[in-house]
């Protein structure tokens, strides 16, 4: 009898085990592998993307660049080349959305300050009044890691032909104004193939949870 009792209890111990083995298969199988989308003009609102490119749905990229960040520095896009990074489109007088957009980046910099994979990088939509040292001034007073956070001013045409062409994240201005820009709250991934991954409201905390959950995805890829 007591035999017995043992060969039920070792049938019943392994039949147990492959159960939870087989059911923990089933479940990997079916759960859906996270992937991020890869985004090309086409795939997004007109309003944000130059009219002469709409019309691409594949093998979008980012266009080279050259800019002069917060130290007097010229970055280009040898700077970011094989970096995942974050762009946005901000101006240090802006009252309204650059402030909150500015303290959720910063989250972002310390969320990923110990990663060499990845970076950040600011355009100034009002390059005219965003020189060198007003730049300076900012990145000190928001904490600003130079090694790990670029902001960028320039020639207002180039930052419009990245907003438009390259990131796809900012809106036209006046209609009689050459190159202005209204800047919006979007947040743009980029992967280190130049590639668009992502966009997300700079000013929401849940969107820059999810920014950093796909960094982080991009980072293990």
């Amino acid at each position: 009898m007591k035999s017995i009792l043992i060969k039920y209890r070792i049938f019943f111990g392994v039949f147990f085990t492959l159960s939870a083995i087989i059911l923990y298969l089933f479940y990997t199988a079916l759960k859906p592998v996270k992937t991020l989308p890869i985004y090309n003009p086409a795939d997004v609102n007109p309003e944000l993307v130059d009219s002469t490119v709409q019309y691409i749905s594949k093998y979008h990229t980012i266009a080279d660049f050259s800019f002069v960040n917060q130290n007097g520095k010229t970055i280009t896009q040898k700077d970011y080349e094989g970096k995942i990074y974050v762009a946005d489109f901000f101006f240090t007088t802006c009252p309204s959305i650059c402030p909150k957009m500015t303290a959720n980046l910063f989250d972002v910099q310390k969320a990923i300050i110990n990663n060499p994979k990845v970076m950040l990088l600011s355009h100034t939509v009002f390059p005219e009044n965003d020189n060198v040292a007003v730049l300076k001034a900012y990145a000190i007073k928001n904490g600003v890691d130079d090694s790990k956070w670029n902001l960028v001013t320039g020639d207002k045409k180039e930052i419009y032909t990245m907003a438009r062409k390259s990131y796809l994240a900012v809106k036209m201005g006046k209609p009689n104004e050459l190159y202005d820009m209204v800047h919006t709250e979007n947040f743009v991934l980029v992967d280190a193939k130049r590639r668009v991954r992502g966009f997300y409201d700079g000013t929401k905390k849940e969107d820059i949870q999810k920014l950093i959950e796909d960094i982080n995805f991009l980072s293990n890829e």
